[in-house]
């Protein structure tokens, strides 16, 4: 790999190989999200002084108070929103560094990731530059109300924990479409949202912890 941090260890297959071993034994089942997962250099995403634990299995601080998830977190959100079935359209609420939106670029055929907080959308645009990522539009808005102009989204990700499902994201999933979202404010959950025919069912999943959803540009 060449580009930044092309000369450490961390770089290796046998590194990542042993990540998505650890992902299978934590029940992650989709062979085409573990592919995703394996393609995708996580160290190229987070600070250098971090990376030798890129492929650890554990969330890493960003800076601005954001974190990039952990592996196995980015693995169960999209095994949840792909449902076994491709993925055409999918919206990501909160870029980060661009470490989830690179992977579900590899399953889904359009990207549409919106981040807040102007210096990590300049940081991931450049990572996934670097990596030569073609089907990710970054958008730097308020996530919050997503993107009016583009939807339908057959899959919505959020990548922060809101207090409630935002209705502007509902109406822009599509009837088929799954969104899966953190919420809560001290005790959060995932929760998988469906929209059919005749409106939208709601899944609570299991406990997590992400940093809030905040509305607004920063």
């Amino acid at each position: 790999m060449s580009g930044r941090h092309s000369g450490i260890g961390m770089t290796s297959q046998r590194t990542r190989g042993r990540l998505i071993e650890r992902l299978r034994v934590r029940g992650i089942k989709d062979e085409v999200v573990l592919a995703a997962m394996n393609a995708v250099p996580r160290h190229i995403f987070v600070d250098e002084a971090l990376a030798s634990r890129a492929y650890d299995d554990v969330a890493l601080p960003l800076g601005f108070g954001q974190t990039i998830s952990q592996p196995y977190i980015v693995a169960r959100m999209i095994e949840i929103l792909r449902n076994g079935i491709a993925l055409n359209r999918v919206l990501e609420v909160g870029t980060g560094c661009g470490y989830q939106a690179a992977v579900l670029a590899q399953v889904a055929r359009e990207v549409y990731s919106v981040e807040r907080l102007q210096p990590l959308y300049e940081r991931a645009a450049d990572f996934l530059k670097e990596l030569q990522v073609r089907n990710v539009n970054l958008r730097y808005a308020d996530g919050s109300i997503g993107l009016p102009a583009v939807p339908p989204f057959d899959g919505i990700i959020m990548a922060a924990a809101a207090t409630h499902i935002p209705q502007a994201l509902l109406e822009q999933l599509a009837v088929g479409g799954r969104m899966v979202l953190p919420l809560g404010a001290q005790e959060q959950s995932l929760w998988l949202i469906e929209r059919g025919p005749q409106g939208y069912r709601e899944t609570r999943l299991e406990a997590v912890k992400f940093v809030p959803l905040l509305m607004g540009k920063g």
